[in-house]
């Protein structure tokens, strides 16, 4: 993975992204916003949890559609999100994917105007967003801050395994605050286990739609 490399997709019904890279689509197929409230904002505790202040970080940009996601259920809270990503996808193309998504859309000008403008700070309402690009393995091993809680969101286990290794869950550890939380999809058992020999306590969730299972987890 080199930094400053970009996404390549196919369009899946000419809706849905799917990475040629990884073979893996960037939301489910049964309904991407629903996916992620279900998996990363109740899987954190989210928004009860949002104070101003909170910390989110992510693995996996993508499209944004989490970031926004969070954005709309922060309401008036300022808070600060952090996402790590090695393969960013063009401004044209994380529009159209998010056209699919209309709450999600309605937010997202102010980010697709930074976004083409090569920015990577913005903000989005009351979330100030900083995508940090390249290799997680080398970009989150040098980043200063701590996260309250995280979304793990890279492409399958299965087909991206770098982002799941166990150095890599626990360099998340290291940047997670006391008491600080983790969801993923994935309830891929090398995944689990990387986290609890990086000091979370695990367990499996129900998953969305046809997935059975995800995974939660909370520092010690």
């Amino acid at each position: 993975m080199t930094e400053g490399q970009s996404a390549t997709l196919d369009w899946r019904d000419g809706v849905i992204p799917v990475s040629t890279r990884f073979d893996d689509p960037y939301f489910s197929l049964a309904g991407g916003l629903e996916e992620t409230r279900h998996v990363f904002l109740q899987g954190n505790d989210l928004p009860e949890r949002l104070r101003p202040g909170f910390r989110v970080a992510e693995l996996g940009f993508g499209t944004g559609l989490n970031m926004l996601a969070l954005a709309l259920a922060a309401g008036d809270t300022p808070i600060h999100f952090t996402s790590f990503e090695a393969f960013p996808m063009t401004a044209t193309d994380i529009a159209r994917a998010l056209d699919a998504f209309s709450d999600a859309r309605a937010l997202a000008d102010p980010f697709l105007a930074a976004w083409r403008d090569g920015e990577r700070r913005f903000d989005v309402g009351l979330v100030s967003v900083h995508v940090i690009e390249g290799d997680a393995r080398d970009t989150l091993p040098a980043w200063t801050g701590k996260a309250d809680a995280w979304f793990l969101d890279g492409f399958s286990p299965a087909k991206n395994p770098e982002l799941w290794s166990p150095d890599l869950m626990a360099e998340v550890a290291a940047h997670t605050a006391p008491g600080g939380t983790a969801a993923t999809y994935t309830a891929a058992g090398f995944v689990r286990r990387g986290l609890e020999n990086a000091g979370f306590d695990v367990e499996r969730q129900p998953g969305y739609g046809r997935k059975r299972h995800m995974t939660v987890a909370r520092m010690q």
